[in-house]
């Protein structure tokens, strides 16, 4: 039970969520990975039995253990000002600084009392307490700056393997090793650091296209409203001046200009009432194309077959209402990356299926719940239709709604044959 709540946590998660889970974990595990491992080897037999102080190696693996414990909250602060949140500060990098400079001097006084020979595993050591630093200075310093550091702790390195008894190529194949693996381990680095960027970026962006269609739809709307009631309030109100004039002239006509304020007041209450009626109903062709629209501002693929032509209206109204709750379900449950809408009709009905990916178990919506989909239902039963929905397996969510069309007036049994 416990796996399968992790499952769908894990499922439930956004894209970049994962991602930022994912990377993070990625940078935790590789700093950890080093400290473990150079630790490990400065424990080994040949280290033990070759006479080094005791407390000399539990200094080294303390302080392979330090450095693994001042990444935690180091790398975190790293990614961060990579992406532009933030600066690291300066206590913590110095702290690091100091302990792979301590770390690198334990090792090498390690190396110095067992000798090259009962230690091969030096460069190793040497590389994995390198790593932790070179974590998060590819994050926080340019490439040539953290290079040149790269190249002077490995060249520092080497000489040090050399003043400790090692050979010149021993202490060569020592500096260029920790240079091609620490190389390796920044690549890796900023390469994930750069596409958890690209990701939070993108989905900055969809956010923003979201809301600004949003906004272009309410733009839309009052846009409407200004052309339909601005010029009918213009006369009004000049009808209602005159009025006033008329009337303290004593004009009988100004009962006659209120009579015209009267009519274009009802004008505009129903061309108001048209308005708002074409804004809430749903016309089927219109939310096909605005579903596809918020879809793919929201990043998901959607494919949408049929446009439902020559439909009655009643049945566009039921089947647009389908569609737009079918839209607002993708958006909301789960984290879909495509959505195919198909309208397929025939003879005796037309049959509108909503499929997308994404779906997770816990989350949802049952055939039976929702209030949308309950509203949905009672829509279109009004026509005779009918509503299915809920999850299929492998992730998929279906929604199908049914609705049969009635028959032509002048279709009828056919006679018997003669």
């Amino acid at each position: 039970m416990w796996a399968g709540a992790r499952i769908r946590t894990w499922r439930g998660r956004s894209g970049y969520d994962k991602m930022d889970l994912y990377t993070r974990g990625t940078l935790h595990s590789m700093v950890w990975l080093s400290s473990v491992c150079q630790a490990a080897l400065s424990v080994t037999r040949p280290v033990r039995e070759s006479g080094a102080p005791a407390a000399l190696i539990a200094g080294t693996v303390l302080l392979a253990v330090a450095q693994g414990v001042c990444s935690v909250p180091l790398v975190p602060r790293a990614l961060k000002s990579y992406m532009g949140h933030g600066p690291v500060g300066r206590r913590l990098p110095a702290l690091a600084a100091v302990l792979l400079l301590a770390n690198t001097a334990g090792l090498l006084g390690l190396g110095a009392y067992a000798g090259p020979g009962v230690f091969p595993e030096l460069p190793l050591a040497l590389t994995a307490a390198a790593a932790p630093c070179t974590t998060f200075l590819v994050l926080v310093a340019p490439w040539w700056a953290s290079s040149t550091v790269v190249t002077v702790v490995a060249a520092g390195a080497g000489g040090g393997v050399a003043l400790a008894g090692g050979s010149g190529g021993f202490a060569l194949g020592t500096a260029l090793g920790m240079c091609v693996t620490c190389c390796f381990v920044a690549i890796s680095v900023r390469l994930s650091a750069w596409c958890l960027d690209v990701t939070a970026k993108l989905r900055d962006a969809q956010g923003v296209k979201t809301r600004l269609a949003v906004a272009e739809e309410r733009l839309r709307f009052g846009r409407d409203m200004h052309d339909v009631l601005g010029r009918n309030l213009a006369v009004i109100a000049l009808k209602s001046e005159l009025a006033v004039e008329l009337a303290q002239r004593g004009k009988p006509t100004a009962l006659d200009q209120m009579t015209e304020v009267q009519h274009l007041a009802r004008a505009s209450q129903q061309e108001i009432r048209e308005v708002v009626r074409g804004y809430r109903e749903a016309d089927l062709a219109t939310e096909l194309l605005g579903a596809q629209g918020v879809l793919r501002a929201a990043g998901i693929e959607c494919a949408v077959q049929g446009d439902g032509g020559g439909l009655p209206a009643p049945v566009r109204s039921a089947l647009g209402w389908a569609v737009r709750e079918a839209a607002t379900n993708v958006l909301r449950h789960g984290d879909p990356q495509r959505c195919a809408i198909r309208l397929e009709a025939s003879p005796d009905g037309v049959r509108l299926t909503v499929e997308n990916d994404g779906a997770a178990p816990g989350d949802a919506v049952a055939a039976s719940g929702g209030s949308g989909l309950h509203g949905l239902r009672e829509r279109l039963a009004a026509v005779g239709g009918s509503l299915e929905a809920g999850p299929s397996g492998d992730g998929l969510f279906h929604l199908t709604a049914a609705v049969p069309l009635p028959m032509p007036r002048n279709a009828g049994p056919s006679s018997p044959e003669r």
